[in-house]
């Protein structure tokens, strides 16, 4: 094998390498925010329906409660989430293993708070289970882009210069101007004459 044709290999399974990372990023972006989106749904949902029984012949007055309502701070991390997923595309490097790691904090919580819910036999049972469900996906992502994030590549790294080359050359557009120099074209323009016709 010539030495032409091992460089070309070489060079191909270079840029093979540096697109293959890109897939685990896509879906640890997707998994996150999907995640974040399901705790956001089923935190407006209705949770909880307090009954409050008054003195006849008065009906009873029926409040319906949320998720957020029961749990502010379960939506409110819900919309970090989706924001850390959006962040992950912007980020490199130690930045992106941080943020990976908060992440996985943020779906810990969701999951706990999901998880306490639950266990609230006033509570319709299903929206808090898909809180636990989304924080578990927002923690996956954020376990695996603590993990490996630091490998992914950035958004716009592939038309990034590499480092130490130089940047392109300007070429500047030639100029068609009589030889007598400058002050004699401005000479011929005052007298309404083109200086640059041959």
């Amino acid at each position: 094998m010539s030495a032409g044709a091992s460089a070309d290999r070489a060079e191909g399974t270079g840029e093979g390498m540096s697109v293959a990372p890109r897939r685990p990023l896509t879906y640890a972006v997707l998994l996150c925010l999907a995640g974040a989106a399901l705790v956001l749904f089923a935190a407006t949902r209705v949770w909880q329906l307090e009954v409050t029984v008054r003195p006849a012949p008065l009906p009873p007055i029926e409040q319906e409660r949320s998720g957020g309502s029961l749990m502010p701070w379960l939506p409110a991390l819900a919309v970090v989430a989706l924001a850390g997923g959006g962040a992950m595309l912007a980020t490199r490097g130690l930045l992106r293993r941080l943020l990976g790691g908060l992440l996985l904090v943020i779906g810990t919580a969701l999951v706990a708070g999901g998880a306490v819910a639950a266990t609230n036999p006033d509570v319709d049972r299903l929206w808090p289970l898909l809180c636990v469900l989304g924080g578990l996906a927002v923690a996956a992502a954020g376990a695996a882009t603590a993990a490996r994030g630091h490998r992914w590549p950035a958004m716009g790294a592939r038309y990034e210069r590499a480092a130490g080359t130089p940047p392109p050359a300007v070429s500047s557009r030639p100029e068609r101007v009589e030889a007598a120099g400058t002050r004699d074209a401005w000479d011929a323009l005052d007298r309404g004459e083109d200086p640059t016709a041959g």
